[in-house]
């Protein structure tokens, strides 16, 4: 049955990437009619399942055609935006080709969205805003929403304006519900099987302090935000709720990173990628783990 607190048709972007696909499958299972779209290649929209609409983001127009039901055989209201698609990591295009692809999309979504009527935007954010790759070490673990962003790269960079360009829409607009999602990451079952050998050495994961976030449990975290309805402008780190590790959280940040406070008593292998606001305020709560794909004997 669909919780009555969701929308009930659904634009996601960026359908087609790894998270994106995890969401659309995940929506579609709990009664949200979704209308994907992504521009991936110029694929042709028959050969992917469900209703798909080729969109390139950067192009405004196509993106209001979009969420407002213009484009032909894909007409209906739209009462909610998941907002997925950019060049997802640094270092994948140039520095300028990433922030011009990732800041035009994002506007674009925000502002059709606006002009749309559309009351309720959740979009990716990233964990890279707390300030990865930590070569600076973190200021506290685990690491909360409580400190200003820290981007250390023009992917990261992007995303902290993008949260403050949320801040501004709902300035603009008092009834305006934005999620932002803090996704670490992302990890399909098969992405699992190396996971054992990061413990030879913790630094090779030191970057984000061992975290990850399962796809599953990230479309989890969107319905959950689809489902928030409290207006404003909210961020949210979405991680699972162990590290990719065998060692423990204390062991590792003691090794790594002595000189960082730890603000309460850690779970053996609990998360350094705070998710209690997330829990507390979404209802968020993983339900996958690594451990339970990968033989640990």
């Amino acid at each position: 049955m669909t919780d009555p607190a969701l929308p009930k048709r659904v634009v996601v972007t960026g359908a087609t990437g790894k998270l994106g696909r995890a969401v659309v499958a995940h929506l579609r299972a709990v009664g949200v009619d979704v209308l994907a779209v992504d521009r991936a290649g110029g694929r042709d929209p028959r050969d992917v399942a469900g209703e798909f609409l080729l969109v390139d983001l950067t192009d405004y127009g196509q993106v209001v055609e979009a969420f407002t039901g213009s484009a032909d055989e894909h007409a209906g209201g739209v009462d909610a935006i998941v907002h997925l698609a950019a060049v997802p990591a640094p270092g994948l295009m140039s520095n300028a080709t990433t922030f011009a692809n990732n800041s035009a999309a994002t506007y674009n979504v925000f502002a059709a969205a606006r002009a749309a009527g559309i009351k309720r935007v959740v979009w990716a954010s990233s964990e890279t805003v707390l300030g990865l790759p930590f070569d600076t070490p973190p200021p506290y673990a685990p690491v909360d929403e409580e400190y200003a962003p820290r981007p250390e790269s023009t992917y990261s960079l992007n995303k902290a304006l993008e949260e403050e360009m949320a801040r501004h829409f709902c300035r603009w607009d008092p009834e305006l519900v934005m999620v932002g999602l803090r996704f670490s990451n992302v990890m399909d079952v098969e992405d699992y099987a190396p996971f054992p050998s990061f413990d030879a050495d913790p630094q090779l994961r030191r970057w984000n302090l061992w975290g990850y976030i399962d796809a599953r449990d990230g479309a989890q975290a969107v319905e959950r935000a689809l489902a928030h309805d409290q207006p404003g402008a909210e961020v949210f780190i979405i991680a699972n709720a162990d590290t990719v590790m065998s060692r423990s959280s204390a062991s590792l940040m003691a090794e790594v990173y002595p000189g960082v406070e730890i603000r309460r008593e850690l779970g053996d292998h609990e998360t350094l990628l705070s998710i209690d606001k997330a829990r507390r305020v979404l209802g968020y709560e993983p339900r996958h783990s690594w451990r339970d794909h990968v033989d640990l004997l």
